[in-house]
């Protein structure tokens, strides 16, 4: 019997066993956490004078390629994880989920930070506004690394997932982490920081394990901490009233245990797809991985006239799910996480049946897959029938924690609205219709109590990733009893580990503060194009203001019989002296291309592909005659470590650009990205 370990402070530490841990298959002791008490206060000072440091000595996107090359590694080393995890009871599909479902997170936030976040350690919330009349004095918003330490307390039920959904972003925003994961199967949790230590990829300190209790950790964080945990609403209801929290005002994010719900629209009948969409649906939330996910269907909403029918269906599904040894090929649900869990959830639908029907289940399964299972963790998957649940409360407060599902049913949308709305704040409810009207209707007003919301018909069923699945790129987390706090989310994860300030000064000011070049803002007046500068010579501000044009009517009718775009803006001089402008005027697009022609350096160089446009605006009208010029400035510089096949480096720039008339006012605004050459070996400046 292996003795788990807790890497803190740089020191593998745990030689005597306290806590025996059970396979969840068999019952037999496989591993121990360790005795030895834990210097917390160390740890903390590691974090913060070796992790931070280093983490703070790369920017988003060095430690964005991190990630990357961690994800690619633990990939490739995915199978030792597998065969750990099915002693947690995860058959290869629950395990998919939990490890190649963590390292997909991981890819997900090296994609993020590579194309979202900038190659420095500020994040700039612009634009940039001015708050002066004579435009020298301005304000705008900045994101920072907050120099604090992640706390992260994790659930039992996805050891792998759990951890890196959190420490990605962490990562990512440059705060050192210290994970503490469910005692029961923190075993995998291990296994997982050993691959990573292993990688040598992190920098020193920035991750940290804890195996076994917390201690005094909450008591010795400071305000620039962060402390997440996921978990019972029980638990999550007392760590968020911790003294040192709420003294030091300490951000906490929670994600508990809901009572999701899943409804079937009343414009579905008997014979429809969507009829068969919503009883897999249902059946794949109660079987995978046991039930014992956060997001897992536990209250099945139908109309009443389709009760018996789904009911029906339901049963004879959960009748061909073979239940046994989750290594086994053909079972299909293995056993719950521990004999502790499984007491719990057999507690749990005794206080559920009064008053409702067991139509299956609700015990140890008579037949199980496999040799030796007597002492697992199993429990049959169960489908309770509540036929009056506006009156059955327990429904809505009682979540069994495993392969449970209350089927209930509803007379009219307004009384299944007010059924979901029971679960008083819930991570994910799934709606299954037909009819936009009713999508339309239910979705805003489920809005309020839900953290997400999937719509499910026979188009979106192809690719659905279905209602159990938290992406990288949406929220998760949900408000009242589910927690009220927010996880992924693309990089809105990432920016609640950073800080947000305003800050207020001249345009130049500001422009050095957030290495960003911003209107009104000193700028470079380049004795070279810009175009013609290779990445690394690039300096924020560096700027060409171009030459003049003067528009014609003959530079609209060429740009109309190119384009196609006869509007009668354009065209029609009897109209357009009605319209609010008085006159013809130029097509928008022409503006644009024109002031391209004025900017762009044709000759091969350094600058190899525009990605395209951001932030396009017309501001004023052009009409014939009117000249114009633009500005073309240094904005943005992001540098993503890449290079191409014959290993020369690039980087993206932003430019601003300004396009004015003859009276100097701005006609066009709007920034520009390409794709920039860092100088060869053999490159001349």
């Amino acid at each position: 019997m292996k003795i788990l370990q807790s890497w803190i402070a740089g020191v593998w530490t745990g030689t005597e066993p306290q806590q025996i841990l059970h396979s969840a298959i068999d019952g037999s002791a496989i591993y121990a956490s360790h005795a030895e008490a834990l210097d917390f206060g160390a740890a903390l000072t590691y974090a913060r004078k070796i992790g931070l440091k280093n983490l703070l000595a790369l920017d988003f996107q060095q430690r964005a390629s991190i990630l990357r090359t961690l994800a690619k590694y633990l990939t490739e080393h995915k199978e030792e994880l597998y065969v750990i995890s099915s002693h947690t009871g995860a058959t290869r599909s629950d395990s998919w989920i939990d490890i190649e479902g963590g390292a997909g997170t991981v890819f997900a936030y090296a994609s993020i930070g590579t194309n979202e976040f900038p190659s420095a350690n500020v994040v700039h919330e612009g634009p940039a506004m001015p708050l002066g009349k004579q435009g020298h004095f301005s304000g705008t918003h900045i994101l920072v690394p907050r120099q604090g330490v992640a706390v992260h307390i994790n659930a039992f039920n996805f050891p792998v997932w759990g951890l890196l959904e959190k420490f990605a972003p962490s990562f990512l925003a440059g705060m050192p982490c210290i994970v503490k994961p469910a005692t029961a199967t923190s075993y995998l949790t291990e296994a997982l920081v050993r691959q990573i230590h292993a990688s040598g990829l992190l920098p020193e300190g920035s991750l940290q394990l804890i195996i076994g209790s917390t201690g005094n950790l909450l008591d010795l964080l400071e305000e620039t901490d962060v402390v997440t945990f996921t978990g019972s609403a029980a638990t999550a209801a007392q760590l968020k009233v911790h003294p040192n929290i709420v003294r030091r005002s300490i951000p906490f994010n929670a994600e508990a245990d809901s009572l999701n719900c899943a409804i079937l629209g009343p414009d579905i009948e008997a014979g429809d797809e969507e009829l068969d969409l919503y009883v897999k649906e249902v059946v794949r939330e109660m079987t995978a991985k046991a039930g014992q996910k956060c997001t897992a269907i536990r209250r099945a909403m139908v109309p009443a006239a389709q009760l018996d029918v789904v009911a029906e269906k339901i049963r004879a599904r959960l009748d061909k799910t073979i239940v046994g040894d989750p290594r086994l090929e053909g079972v299909r649900m293995g056993p719950l996480a521990s004999r502790a869990q499984q007491h719990d959830v057999l507690a749990s639908i005794q206080q559920l049946a009064a008053g409702n029907q067991i139509i299956c289940g609700g015990a140890v399964p008579v037949q199980l897959q496999g040799e030796g299972l007597e002492q697992g963790a199993f429990v049959a998957p169960t489908l309770i029938v509540c036929r009056q649940p506006m009156e059955n409360s327990a429904v809505h407060e009682i979540e069994a924690f495993g392969p449970v599902t209350t089927l209930m049913p509803y007379k009219d949308m307004q009384e299944v609205l007010t059924l979901a709305a029971k679960g008083c704040g819930s991570l994910v409810a799934t709606l299954v219709t037909k009819d936009p009207h009713i999508a339309a209707m239910a979705i805003p007003h489920m809005a309020a109590r839900h953290g997400r919301l999937m719509i499910l018909n026979a188009e979106s069923a192809p690719e659905s990733t279905g209602h159990g699945s938290p992406l990288p790129q949406l929220k998760h987390g949900g408000p009242g009893r589910a927690g009220g706090g927010e996880e992924l989310g693309g990089s809105r994860a990432v920016k609640h580990y950073l800080q947000r300030a305003a800050v207020q000064g001249s345009p130049t000011m500001l422009a050095a503060v957030t290495a960003e070049h911003v209107r009104g803002a000193v700028v470079l007046e380049s004795d070279v194009h810009p175009f013609r500068r290779y990445f690394e010579d690039l300096q924020i501000g560096m700027s060409l203001l171009t030459h003049r044009r003067t528009v014609s009517e003959a530079d609209i009718v060429a740009f109309g019989g190119l384009s196609g775009d006869f509007f009668y803006m354009h065209f029609d001089e009897i109209a357009a002296k009605e319209s609010p402008f008085g006159k013809r005027i130029a097509h928008g697009y022409f503006v644009l291309s024109a002031a391209a022609g004025l900017f762009v350096s044709p000759a091969p160089g350094p600058v190899l592909a525009n990605y395209g446009l951001d932030t396009l605006r017309f501001i004023k009208p052009v009409g014939i005659g009117d000249t114009i010029r633009a500005r073309l400035t240094c904005k943005r510089k992001i540098d993503r470590q890449k290079k191409d096949a014959k290993g020369v480096g690039q980087g993206v720039v932003a430019w601003d650009v300004e396009v004015t008339n003859q009276d100097n006012e701005l006609v066009a605004s709007y920034d520009i990205l390409t794709l920039v050459a860092k100088k060869s070996d053999t490159a001349v400046a």
